[in-house]
């Protein structure tokens, strides 16, 4: 029952940092793209510039990932070959 909790509580934490993060990158875009408060109609150029910041975004946020993995695979290579894992033919 205790794995189960903290897998909750691990579930529930994760989903605060996604709130957290969601609602950063949409005041971000926001403040960014969005000029004119005279009008309750979102322009055309407000829309594209807020695709474009959330585009944006993901697009980093993915390469981020994509070099973090490398370099813990790096990191963990390394590791191996000092301690004499990898790469030594018999």
């Amino acid at each position: 029952m205790a794995a189960v909790q903290v897998s909750e509580s691990d579930q529930i934490k994760q989903f605060k940092e996604f709130l957290g993060t969601y609602n950063k990158v949409t005041e971000n875009c926001f403040m960014d793209c969005v000029k004119d408060f005279t009008s309750r109609d979102v322009k055309p150029e407000e829309s594209s510039c807020s695709e474009s910041c959330l585009q944006k975004y993901l697009k980093m946020t993915q390469r981020i990932s994509m070099r973090f993995q490398e370099y813990h695979i790096q990191q963990n290579e390394a590791l191996a070959a000092k301690a004499g894992l990898l790469g030594v033919p018999h």
